[in-house]
């Protein structure tokens, strides 16, 4: 059995581009990126997917490995991988941004602990809130639905030198204001009830000068935070699956965007 250049040059465009989107993907999506996931892991898992799903991919251009095209498409390839990943991590990061407004607004804001996830302190609050997102993406095979967006992103984004329009870059920037509006329309419902509780704390110390308003309100808040959190948990967690739902559509669409 003899085999051509140009067929293995083929086997190898094949396989090494896709690999380079798909291991990109896995290192800044969220779930996979954690620092309990060994690099090594992910690596093996990126060489597997793309063994599975090469065969249903379309044919890579055949691209000398040392030339200038060559850097340019395995630039672009990581780069797309990684905005798919970026942009699920986003909807994540609402969930905290919603958390640490949240908390602030309860008085736990120097209630914090370190994310395993990333490596940096955020609110209690926050860090409830993720763990419980993590859950529910991976009970909803969000994982599987990331990996086949990723695959369906090979039709949306062949494998080229001028895959990613500039126009993307600009369309995946303003997907990142989307994650303070996520954020703060998780949060909003608590806010406006702690603001209330507040100004009805305000009423009182008014009514009631001799009350250390200090000494009960704190309590009263911190209670009613408690009780808003496990109220408006289940409109937090479908407005979650909403935004990650959105981001999956669009991700490929935004990236190819030109």
């Amino acid at each position: 059995m003899e085999f051509t250049t140009t067929q293995i040059n083929q086997w190898l465009a094949d396989f090494f581009w896709p690999l380079l989107r798909i291991a990109a993907m896995l290192m800044a999506a969220p779930v996979f990126s954690i620092r309990q996931i060994p690099a090594r892991f992910r690596i093996v898992l990126a060489v597997l997917i793309t063994l599975l799903v090469q065969p249903v991919l379309p044919a890579a251009p055949v691209i000398p490995v040392f030339s200038a095209e060559a850097l340019l498409v395995a630039v672009q390839q990581i780069g797309i991988g990684a905005a798919l990943g970026f942009l699920l991590q986003m909807a994540f990061n609402a969930l905290i941004f919603g958390g640490q407004v949240m908390a602030y607004s309860m008085g736990l804001g120097f209630a914090s602990m370190v994310d395993p996830a990333n490596g940096v302190q955020v609110p209690v609050v926050a860090q409830f809130w993720l763990i419980l997102a993590m859950i529910a993406f991976l009970m909803m095979n969000g994982h599987l639905v990331l990996i086949a967006a990723i695959v369906d992103s090979f039709s949306v984004l062949p494998i080229s030198i001028d895959a990613f329009g500039r126009a993307g870059l600009w369309e995946l920037l303003g997907w990142a204001s989307r994650m303070f509006a996520a954020g703060l329309l998780m949060a909003m419902p608590v806010i406006i009830a702690l603001l209330l509780v507040n100004i009805g704390m305000g009423v009182v110390s008014r009514a009631a000068p001799q009350l250390n308003i200090f000494a009960i309100g704190f309590p009263i808040t911190l209670m009613m935070g408690f009780v808003l959190i496990w109220v408006t948990l289940p409109q937090v967690m479908a407005n979650f699956a909403a935004l990650v739902g959105q981001t999956l559509d669009h991700s490929a669409a935004t990236l190819g965007a030109g």
